[in-house]
């Protein structure tokens, strides 16, 4: 089997509402969707969701890369030799994980299609009974966010993701609002995406919700700052996770040989995809340190690709590939269950994609043979 042809479709997926995070209002999602084709008659998706503040990747920068790099590259290789191809990819360019990561996810889409077996079978397979995601909650003033806290809780989801990271304070105050809504029983974990910057200000912070009792903390401080997290780590009890300052293995390396954090949140956008996030989450595992799959709010095809790679791994213990319930239009057809997401059997990502939609989506096309 070889790859004879990609289609790259550049499309904005639309919000319900807008997502507000530490650094940015989204009102819609940029995504690259790919389709490659092979000689066998088979079509695997692929996707890839940039972001220029963590992986240093815009959108049409990466449709680029994918058109005039990427792709060419992989025309003619046969999918299972992923090895193979990915060090071709990383030959071809550096850095440019969400773009390398569609090529990877829509792969293990043509692997599983020509095996017959779901994703999760070619890699290792279900190390989890069901998968589950929290409410993430946007940025919103401390008594908006514990109303939607409790109607979320009252809906039937058994864990929160706080988006924080404009103002300390009236962070601790939002944080806070939210714990005294739901009580003590409800998980929360609160994502601050690089908020607080400097340890000075993100230690006062953390001190004073030490009491509220959070499932973790994840990346407090700026993008490079390992040492930071080594030492809020050493001075607060509050698990800390890595989430903008872990992409790839070479940082796990640094974060393991200083203790930095407890946890790691992997993303498939950020790692380059499956085959290199999988390698992560074990030599996480070695080290002792937690995983989580995370989202760059992804279509069902990046969500379903990461939700195959959680529930392969006994250390990936949480996930929040939540991207297409918070879109009013998805290509894809993942199925959501409030608090649990069920994969089901079918070969590769196990998904039936929307050609039409996707057309109306798209904004950008290219065809690659």
């Amino acid at each position: 089997m070889k790859i004879t042809k990609a289609e790259l479709y550049g499309i904005h997926l639309p919000l319900k509402t807008p997502f507000i995070v530490s650094y940015a209002t989204f009102h819609y999602m940029p995504s690259i969707i790919i389709k490659l084709e092979t000689d066998s008659g088979l079509t695997g998706w692929g996707e890839a969701v940039p972001d220029d503040h963590v992986t240093a990747e815009n959108f049409y920068g990466c449709i680029e890369v994918l058109k005039r790099v990427l792709l060419p590259a992989v025309l003619g290789e046969n999918p299972f030799r992923i090895e193979h191809i990915h060090h071709k990819m990383n030959q071809a360019i550096i850095a440019n994980p969400a773009a390398k990561a569609a090529v990877d996810i829509a792969c293990y889409d043509l692997m599983g299609k020509a095996a017959g077996l779901p994703v999760y079978n070619l890699i290792g397979g279900k190390s989890h009974d069901e998968l589950t995601y929290p409410k993430v909650l946007s940025i919103e003033e401390p008594k908006v966010m514990a109303e939607k806290a409790l109607a979320a809780i009252q809906d039937g989801f058994q864990s929160l993701k706080l988006k924080v990271g404009t103002d300390p304070q009236l962070d601790v105050k939002r944080i806070q609002a939210v714990r005294e809504a739901v009580g003590l029983d409800v998980p929360i974990r609160v994502d601050v995406n690089q908020g607080w910057h400097k340890y000075d200000v993100a230690i006062q912070a953390m001190k004073q919700l030490e009491e509220v009792q959070l499932s973790w903390l994840e990346q407090p401080l700026r993008i490079g700052d390992i040492d930071g997290l080594a030492q809020l780590k050493r001075q607060c009890t509050i698990p800390l996770m890595a989430d903008e300052s872990i992409q790839n293995g070479e940082q796990l390396v640094e974060i393991v040989k200083k203790e930095a954090v407890d946890k790691i949140n992997i993303k498939l956008m950020k790692s380059g995809g499956i085959y290199p996030a999988i390698h992560m989450a074990k030599a996480a595992e070695y080290a002792g340190i937690d995983c989580q799959i995370g989202s760059m709010v992804e279509s069902s095809i990046g969500s379903a690709a990461g939700y195959h790679t959680a529930i392969s791994r006994k250390n990936i213990k949480s996930t929040e590939l939540t991207g297409p319930i918070l879109f009013s239009k998805d290509i894809g057809d993942l199925k959501y269950e409030v608090p649990y997401v069920h994969l089901n059997d079918k070969p590769g990502l196990g998904l039936a994609i929307n050609e039409s939609l996707l057309e109306e989506l798209t904004v950008s096309r290219a065809t690659i043979n």
